[in-house]
């Protein structure tokens, strides 16, 4: 069974607080810290609907499927990564809580009718193009990586159009996107709540960030949670760190 979803160059990776397993290749980008973060971050319904934005290989979708009995849809416009995310889907046997649509966020209400969604993840591209940007990677880093196929706007819009009043935006991002991000959120309806900064060490500068707003809140009752770092001194993880990704 294995063996038969498997690709050329491909692995398979777990987190092992989970029995999540996910297809991996180097090649076309794998998970990282921020989608581990990211499936941890929100509050989830019990029941109801999740779509996970940009999901690349399914890695944020397939962890979150462990803390909720709602249906998952992982939307994924590269063809590649969202055969992989259908795979892994299989290879953990949660065909009825999950399903994976290659397709641009635009065309999302050819999908969702109406305001139906509970909770929205994103991790997305962090950075803007411009005539500085890196763009000689491979095409999947690239679109992975940069605002060519997506952007804040653009995310949020399709947000605003399938959340329910109330249903919540959870996404990861870069500091340095921050005011961008709030002013966007605020555009489209979506009114930050939660905030959380994260450091790769005490000393450090913050290099991610986590946010939740709500669809039709009101901009009273902002929180900044405590810090979250991710490597002590000696390059080993931190107690949350580690029990977010090897169990208590």
């Amino acid at each position: 069974m294995v063996e038969e979803l498997l690709k050329s160059g491909e692995r398979i990776n777990q987190l092992f607080s989970t029995d999540i397993k996910i297809i991996q290749n180097r090649e076309v980008f794998s998970y990282s810290v921020d989608s581990v973060l990211l499936s941890r971050f929100p509050r989830f319904p019990k029941n109801g609907l999740i779509v996970d934005f940009c999901a690349g290989n399914g890695a944020v979708g397939l962890f979150a499927s462990s803390r909720t009995k709602a249906k998952i849809l992982s939307v994924e416009i590269q063809e590649r990564l969202a055969d992989m995310a259908d795979r892994s889907v299989r290879l953990n046997g949660l065909e009825e809580q999950m399903q994976v649509i290659c397709d641009d966020l635009k065309n999302m209400p050819a999908y969702i009718q109406g305001s139906k969604v509970d909770l929205i993840l994103c991790n997305p591209p962090y950075f803007k193009v411009d005539p500085n940007s890196n763009l000689n990677e491979s095409e999947h880093y690239l679109l992975a990586r940069h605002e060519i196929t997506t952007n804040l706007k653009e995310i949020c819009r399709s947000a605003q159009s399938i959340l329910k009043s109330n249903g919540r935006l959870a996404m990861v991002h870069r500091p340095d996107r921050l005011l961008d991000i709030l002013d966007t959120l605020q555009q489209h309806n979506l009114a930050p709540k939660r905030l959380q900064f994260v450091y790769p060490k005490w000393e450090k500068e913050a290099n991610m960030l986590l946010i939740e707003a709500i669809k039709d809140g009101s901009t009273s009752g902002f929180k900044v949670l405590p810090p979250l770092i991710v490597h002590n001194d000696d390059g080993s993880y931190t107690p949350e760190i580690q029990e977010i990704y090897y169990g208590s």
